[in-house]
C-alpha cells in the first residue's frame, strides 16, 4: 500500500463516503482528496425524500459518519467544486478553480442528477427536482404551504413524496407517460398493486398521460396535457435520473449502460475506478440506483485500489416507505420470468418472479422484510421454489429455510 501516495474521490456521496472509510479501515495512510459539489459531509440520499421533507430528520443528522470518526479519516476536501477534466497520461484531476490534483489511483463517485424532460421547466417557479439537501429543504418548505402539487413522473421518488404530501392533507396528482408506476423495475402486476394502493388514498393518477407542457401562470405552474390543463402550486419532476458520466466519457473510458467496470471496480484504465450510480453493475450490465449498491460498491471499489482480492456482485436491492407501508424490492425484472403472487389479507402481498428452472430472479414484498431476507438466500443458494407453495398463504415461507 505505500506505493500509493496520492488517491482522488469524486464525489462526495454514500459512495465515496464508504470508499474513504474503507480505504483508511484497510491502511491507507497517504494523501485521500475528495472533490465535491456540495459543502456537505458524505451524507444518505434515501431520507430526503422521507425524514428530511417530513421535518422529522435535520440535515446534519444525514451524516454516513459521526463527526469524530469523520475527523479521524484526514481527509482532504476540496469543495464546492467540480472536476472539469481527467488528464489520464499525467494522471491528474482538473478543477473548477484551476487546480490539478495528481493522483495515483481515482474513484469516480459522481452519481447522477434529476432529469428534466424540458431544459426550460428549471426556470419555472414553483418546478423542483429532488436529489441533495437543498432540494430536500426547497421542497418541504413549498409543501407547507402547498394546496395542490402535481408529481410529474410515476417513479419511486415521486411516489414517495406523493405519499407524504397526502399525509399532510395536500391535494396530489400523478402524471405518468407510460401505462404503469415504476414500469421499469417491476412487473405490470406489481404496479396495479401500487397504483391501487395510491389511489384508495384518494391520489390521482393520470397514466398514458403523453406529452407535457408547463408555464408558468398567475397562480402557479400550468400542466397541459393533450387532454386538459390544471394549474398548481408546486409540481415535483421525478422523471428518472441522468447518470453523470460526461468526465468518463470525455477521457474515454469504456461506457456502456454507465461506466463499465469490473468485480473490483476497475475501468477500462487499470489507475481508475468507479462505483454507485455511476458504475454499471459487473454482472448485470446496467446501472443499480439504490443506497445498498452505492454502500457495498464503494466499499469493494476501496478494496480494488489497494491491490486486495474483491469480486463485487451483490443482488441488486432497494426499498421504500409509502403511505406506511414498507416495500422491498429484490433482483431484476423480467418480463421473461414466471410470476408468482402470494396474496395476504392483511395487504402484505409478495410478488415473486421465477426462471425456467423455478429459481427466484425477482421478489416485491409489501410488509414484509422477513421475506426478503428469505428471498436472498434462495437467490444465493439458486435454489428451486415450488410456485404453488409460494404463492399459498397458508403456508409459512420460513419453513422453507
Amino acid at each position: 500500500m505505500s506505493s500509493l501516495q496520492d488517491i482522488v474521490i469524486i464525489g462526495g456521496g454514500q459512495a465515496a463516503g464508504w470508499a474513504a472509510k474503507t480505504l483508511r479501515d484497510l491502511g491507507y495512510d497517504q494523501r485521500l482528496r475528495v472533490v465535491a459539489d456540495e459543502t456537505h459531509d458524505f451524507y444518505e440520499r434515501p431520507p430526503l425524500s422521507k425524514d428530511i421533507l417530513s421535518g422529522t430528520l435535520a440535515p446534519g443528522q444525514l451524516s454516513l459518519f459521526p463527526a469524530e470518526l469523520l475527523a479521524s479519516l484526514a481527509i482532504d476536501w476540496q469543495r464546492p467544486r467540480r472536476a472539469l477534466a481527467i488528464d489520464r497520461q499525467q494522471r491528474q484531476v482538473m478543477l473548477d478553480n484551476g487546480i490539478a490534483l495528481a493522483y495515483d489511483r481515482l474513484l469516480i463517485a459522481t452519481g447522477s442528477r434529476p432529469r428534466l424532460p424540458d431544459p426550460a421547466w428549471a426556470h419555472i417557479a414553483g418546478v423542483l427536482t429532488l436529489r441533495s439537501v437543498d432540494d430536500a429543504l426547497a421542497l418541504r418548505q413549498r409543501l407547507a404551504s402547498c394546496q395542490r402539487l402535481a408529481v410529474i413522473g410515476g417513479g419511486w421518488i415521486g411516489l414517495e413524496v406523493a405519499s407524504l404530501a397526502r399525509g399532510q392533507g395536500i391535494d396530489v396528482v400523478i402524471y405518468e407517460r407510460g401505462p404503469y408506476l415504476c414500469g421499469r423495475s417491476i412487473g405490470n402486476d406489481v404496479s396495479t398493486h401500487l397504483a391501487a394502493l395510491h389511489r384508495e388514498r384518494e391520489i390521482a393518477l393520470r397514466l398514458d398521460c403523453g406529452d407535457l407542457r408547463l408555464a408558468q401562470v398567475p397562480t402557479g405552474v400550468q400542466i397541459t396535457t393533450p387532454a386538459d390543463a390544471a394549474v398548481y402550486d408546486t409540481v415535483l419532476v421525478g422523471a428518472g435520473a441522468q447518470l453523470n458520466t460526461e468526465l468518463a466519457q470525455a477521457a474515454g473510458l469504456q461506457l456502456g449502460h454507465g461506466i463499465v467496470v469490473d468485480g473490483s471496480g476497475r475501468t477500462s484504465d487499470p489507475a481508475i475506478y468507479a462505483a454507485g450510480d455511476v458504475a454499471q453493475h459487473p454482472r448485470h450490465g446496467l446501472c443499480v440506483q439504490s443506497w445498498a449498491n452505492a454502500q457495498n460498491q464503494g466499499i469493494a471499489s476501496a478494496r480494488g485500489m489497494l491491490g486486495l482480492d474483491v469480486n463485487y456482485d451483490d443482488i441488486p436491492w432497494l426499498w421504500s416507505d409509502q403511505h406506511g407501508i414498507n416495500i422491498q424490492i429484490l433482483g431484476l425484472h423480467s418480463e421473461h420470468n414466471r410470476r408468482v403472487h402470494r396474496a395476504a389479507e392483511d395487504g402484505r402481498d409478495i410478488y415473486f418472479q421465477l426462471d425456467q428452472q423455478a429459481r427466484l430472479q425477482h421478489m416485491v414484498a409489501f410488509g414484509d422484510a422477513r421475506a426478503i431476507k428469505l428471498g436472498r438466500r434462495w437467490m444465493s443458494a439458486a435454489r428451486q421454489l415450488d410456485p404453488a407453495v409460494l404463492a399459498d398463504p397458508g403456508i409459512d415461507l420460513m419453513a422453507l429455510r
